[in-house]
């Protein structure tokens, strides 16, 4: 429990030199069974999540340790109605910048391409023939990445992971940017 919690510990203070960070929440290894058929007591895996801190700094860095399904996740999951209009509407008026964000360079050669939930159609009040289609039916905005086995035990598996945490940073500036403005740019904070 104890190293594993350290090894988190770190990624946070790695993570912290290149973002400014409000905390870190490692999850518990107890799992609640009260409706559950599986009654087993424990999880199976490891996680932690880093919370970007103040209103200004929007998005999350999550990792879960498990055998053979270990993976980094990063972006918005989740997120609440008014932030999901929100960001629909931005995508609406400028998908091109939208685009522009979620597919830069240093983001595609770290990450698999945008992922989440998504609708099968146009969410309601938005055109389904608009050219930012693809992403206007995204319900979540997650970036996310298997991680292999044999790296949990690299001796460079932490300065990794950060490097890969510090290629989302625009992606969450951005998206950051667009969630503390109204439609005119102004900003709401």
């Amino acid at each position: 429990m104890q190293k594993i919690k350290s090894f988190f510990t770190t990624i946070f203070h790695g993570l912290q030199l290149q973002d400014n960070l409000e905390g870190m929440k490692a999850y518990r290894i107890y799992r609640d069974v009260r409706f559950s058929k599986d009654k087993s007591p424990y999880k199976l895996y490891r996680s932690c999540s880093y919370k970007r801190a103040t209103e200004a700094l929007r998005g999350g860095y999550h990792l879960e340790i498990t055998p053979n399904g270990s993976f980094l996740a990063v972006g918005f999951w989740q997120p609440n109605k008014d932030d999901l209009f929100r960001v629909r509407k931005e995508i609406e008026f400028d998908h091109g910048q939208f685009t522009k964000m979620a597919t830069l360079p240093a983001l595609v050669e770290h990450w698999n391409p945008l992922q989440g939930e998504q609708l099968k159609t146009a969410p309601k009040g938005f055109e389904k023939d608009h050219p930012g289609i693809e992403y206007l039916r995204f319900k979540q905005f997650l970036f996310m990445q298997n991680i292999e086995d044999n790296a949990l035990f690299d001796s460079k598996f932490g300065p990794w992971i950060v490097e890969q945490f510090k290629a989302i940073k625009p992606f969450h500036n951005y998206m950051g940017d667009v969630l503390t403005s109204n439609l005119n740019g102004e900003s709401i904070l």
